[in-house]
């Protein structure tokens, strides 16, 4: 299908004619590797995200929607902001819906108009504007609806479930010849995302998780043998508790989701604490929520559910963690010990985005829409190597990132906290090999 190309608008615009290079180059591109070996190939390369000299919309015909979807994370409303006032002052977009529910939205529920006015301070608010769901989608419902509301370009906002969903959406689109431009954003509290640096409201979480670790700091070292347990976001990912962990310093231990851990035996948890108490007379330990679930659903002999968008549900490793600890320390080890357990994780996820996570929501919203009045589709955009570049749905969806645990990030907040690392050298050499041998592998794939 051939579209007719139109001059940029931002080519009149009075803040951009500042800018000595306005337009990015159709040859810029992103690598996603950058540390790189003499011989290595070439490697994956992603389009640079940023305004283009042609546009393939005139402000008159577009009419946008954006969608939330999946669970709440810093951020969200800020990234609707942007999106709605980068569309009016950068293009001159004045048609935007909202899709208010999530996915289930375009064929359930009403839309709002939104204006810069409606818009203008929603980012000091935690949430969505737009309200949000799990699940509910229904490719040829959406596609049909997008269809009858004359709809040319989607912005969808969320995680991995939702960004395979906006997949499907893109190949409903292509596969109807229609002129749709489908954008995606990814978010995720947990930075689980994969290929981008980052997500947003990570930096925010990161920061406001530090008032729980504090609290629970300051209970536990105000009792004798006290014990704080502070439980995080991460589901599959523990970047949230390890970043917090390292930004604290008071953390004695971090268990996460990519390592596992046991409580009994030499080098286990309950050496190590009651080493902790017999020193400091107070242990402090953060765990993500993800982390220990298999201990977890072999002593309630739980089930398997997953929720509306196919996630595990998770059993709660806390208050598992914290009765395990008082059960071992006062039946068999007659001790007395005062726990002290915290649970933030529904006001973490609740509040506005930091001023970090405002700049990047910002940037993330423009470049998106940049990438859609250029006429590009089936893209999500994010930061590779602090790069903004638009990279293909489904890149984005194939892995979870997570943490590395032969890296480096992970080896200084061992050294930080002097906890056991739980695995002997001979697991953590056979990892190593492993990832060693997959790299080549992948190495091998791309440069064919």
């Amino acid at each position: 299908m051939k579209f007719t190309s139109y001059t940029n608008p931002l080519k009149k615009s009075q803040a951009y004619a500042i800018v000595k290079k306005t337009f990015v180059s159709p040859e810029d591109m992103v690598a996603k590797e950058i540390i790189v070996q003499k011989d290595s190939p070439r490697g994956i390369h992603f389009r640079r995200a940023g305004p283009r000299e042609k546009v393939f919309f005139t402000p008159e015909e577009v009419r946008a929607c954006i969608v939330t979807c999946g669970g709440l994370c810093p951020g969200i409303n800020t990234v609707i902001r942007e999106i709605v006032c980068g569309l009016k002052n950068m293009y001159g977009v004045d048609d935007v819906l909202g899709i208010q529910g999530g996915y289930s939205g375009f064929y359930s529920k009403n839309t709002l108009n939104l204006t810069t006015k409606v818009v203008n301070d929603i980012h000091k608010r935690g949430g969505t504007f737009l309200q949000t769901s799990r699940g509910g989608h229904d490719t040829k419902k959406i596609v049909d609806n997008i269809q009858d509301r004359g709809i040319n370009q989607v912005y969808i906002i969320g995680g991995d479930g939702t960004q395979k969903g906006a997949a499907a959406i893109y190949k409903e689109v292509e596969k109807r010849g229609i002129k749709v431009a489908v954008a995606g954003i990814p978010k995720t509290i947990d930075n689980d995302i994969a290929v981008i640096d980052k997500s947003f409201g990570f930096d925010t979480a990161v920061e406001e998780a530090q008032r729980a670790i504090n609290a629970a700091h300051v209970e536990a070292e105000s009792v004798q043998n006290g014990v704080g347990i502070v439980k995080l976001m991460g589901r599959y990912s523990g970047f949230i508790a390890m970043l917090a962990t390292l930004g604290n310093r008071d953390v004695d231990c971090c268990l996460i989701p990519e390592s596992p851990f046991y409580l009994e035996g030499p080098g286990g948890l309950y050496e190590y604490v009651e080493q902790q108490l017999k020193e400091n007379r107070h242990v402090l330990i953060v765990l993500a929520e993800g982390a220990g679930q298999e201990y977890v659903a072999q002593s309630m002999q739980a089930f398997q559910e997953k929720d509306a968008s196919g996630n595990r549900l998770l059993l709660d490793v806390g208050l598992w963690l914290t009765q395990h600890i008082k059960d071992h320390f006062t039946n068999v080890r007659k001790m007395t010990i005062n726990m002290k357990y915290i649970d933030p994780t529904y006001m973490i996820r609740a509040i506005p985005s930091n001023a970090s996570d405002n700049i990047y929501c910002t940037l993330l919203a423009q470049s998106a829409v940049h990438g859609a009045m250029a006429g590009f589709t089936g893209f999500t955009v994010g930061p590779v190597n602090s790069r903004h570049a638009y990279i293909p749905i489904n890149r984005v969806t194939e892995t979870t990132n997570t943490v590395n645990m032969t890296g480096r990030m992970w080896a200084r907040l061992l050294a930080s906290t002097n906890q056991p690392s739980f695995v002997n050298h001979q697991t953590v050499r056979e990892r190593v090999d492993k990832e060693t041998i997959d790299a080549i592998n992948n190495m091998k794939i791309n440069s064919t």
